[in-house]
């Protein structure tokens, strides 16, 4: 039970496209608002990054408290948000339908539009987030380019951290000259199992991350459903611009989702389910579309319709229960559930759906990677997401499990490298994602 409020929280639709939105002065007092509260009650304090920048910078200001930080000075508390959602989620008795209604990850977004309106999103910055294009093109040249991004590249990382901002230390994602949608069979694809449960069709929304960077993902997906009796195919319209969202560029999300939506509509009307391999996407589809855009029937239509994958398999379990054919996983998994699986207030569903694995250790770690997607690869936050990001690494170094999985590929990378900074020898270096996991259980490669 939330203290301040009884009632479950609800967030309200952006309104982006109001003049207010960007507005310097409403913006402006309306970060004081919520940030007074934030400084009046500091349960979020250990969090992440911004809500300490935010306490330093009143503490430093005396008496004047944060009438004495000036708005300028707030930059850096906004820069430091990673929209992870876990003060909205887990933290704050605040939010709405509480009178005081505090959405902070909502009002970075609105701060960062409203940075965008004035200043543009800088050149660097805004290449990175076309993943599309870095997608196509990292695939084509895939060996040149995992080369030139590979970690201890001592002639190309100095040059992209001097040129690009990203710092020399960070893991950056691999690309696959054969991409997923390119791997995978054209068409619908058949059920190969028996279903435990009544029929069910799903196409698999293939992100750009599984599609570019980890194939595997997706076609592991695509392998576990086929054995659970669930007929598939696989769709990729675009992005779902979760990359753009972080920069506050809501109208770019909104085209995207109007896109996205009505190329997969087709699949929603005939009953089709969605399933998202990656949460930060699932996240998207579900509860940010349709309060980005919460009058286009399409977006609102499919949001209805989407699972994460670990939400479906478990969902699939319930029904009637899983395929047979689990074997156990030597050594155990060590599973850590991703922010933006938490956000979207489904539970645990990656570490329930391993527990399905018969004879099998599973230990939880539910603390916050650091890394943030793009965030945390930049040289002036790398530093930061490692610190942050120490006590999760070092609860999967001392999981005792042979195996590491996590529902975010790119906060799976980060904790995996932080496992080899405590110890190199450590079998945790290398992290999946669960749905991987379960299809090896199954034998399925």
């Amino acid at each position: 039970m939330r203290e301040g409020s009884l009632e479950a929280p609800i967030r309200h639709p952006y309104g982006w496209r109001d003049p207010e939105f960007t507005d310097p002065v409403a913006l402006e007092a309306e970060m004081r608002r919520q940030f007074e509260v934030c400084h009046s009650c500091r349960r979020c304090f250990n969090l992440c990054d911004s809500f300490p920048r935010l306490f330093d910078l009143i503490d430093a200001a005396g008496d004047a408290e944060l009438a004495g930080v000036a708005c300028k000075s707030l930059d850096p508390v906004v820069d430091a948000c990673t929209l992870c959602d876990m003060c909205f989620m887990t933290k704050c008795p605040y939010v709405p339908p509480h009178e005081f209604g505090l959405d902070i990850p909502h009002l970075m977004v609105r701060a960062r539009a409203a940075r965008l309106k004035a200043k543009g999103v800088p050149l660097v910055a805004g290449q990175l987030t076309e993943t599309d294009r870095n997608g196509r093109l990292g695939s084509l040249a895939a060996p040149l380019a995992n080369w030139a991004t590979r970690r201890g590249n001592g002639l190309t990382r100095p040059l992209m951290e001097r040129l690009a901002g990203i710092h020399r230390d960070a893991e950056l994602p691999r690309y696959h000259r054969k991409t997923l949608m390119a791997r995978a069979a054209k068409g619908v694809g058949k059920e190969t199992g028996e279903p435990a449960a009544a029929a069910r069709k799903a196409v698999i929304f293939a992100t750009c991350f599984a599609n570019y960077n980890s194939p595997g993902i997706g076609t592991a997906t695509q392998a576990v459903l086929a054995r659970n009796g669930v007929e598939t195919a696989l769709a990729y319209p675009g992005c779902c611009g979760m990359p753009q969202l972080e920069h506050g560029d809501l109208a770019r999300v909104a085209e995207n989702a109007r896109t996205i939506s009505r190329a997969l509509a087709g699949w929603v009307d005939k009953g089709w389910d969605v399933v998202v391999p990656v949460p930060s996407c699932a996240l998207m589809m579900k509860f940010e579309w349709p309060l980005i855009d919460p009058d286009d029937e399409p977006v609102r239509r499919l949001s209805r319709s989407v699972f994460d994958v670990s939400e479906y398999v478990v969902d699939l379990a319930r029904g009637g229960g899983l395929a047979p054919g689990l074997k156990p996983i030597d050594g155990g998994v060590a599973v850590h559930v991703a922010c933006h699986a938490r956000a979207q207030n489904i539970g645990a569903k990656g570490a329930e759906m391993l527990r399905l694995i018969p004879d099998t250790k599973v230990a939880v770690v539910e603390r916050c990677s650091g890394h943030g997607g793009a965030w945390g690869v930049m040289k002036d936050n790398f530093p930061v997401a490692m610190k942050v990001g120490k006590p999760a690494m070092r609860q999967v170094a001392g999981s005792g499990c042979a195996t590491l999985c996590s529902e975010c590929p790119l906060a799976g990378a980060h904790i995996g490298q932080g496992v080899e900074a405590l110890d190199p020898t450590s079998p945790l270096t290398t992290a999946r994602h669960p749905i991987e996991i379960l299809a090896r259980a199954y034998g399925l490669g």
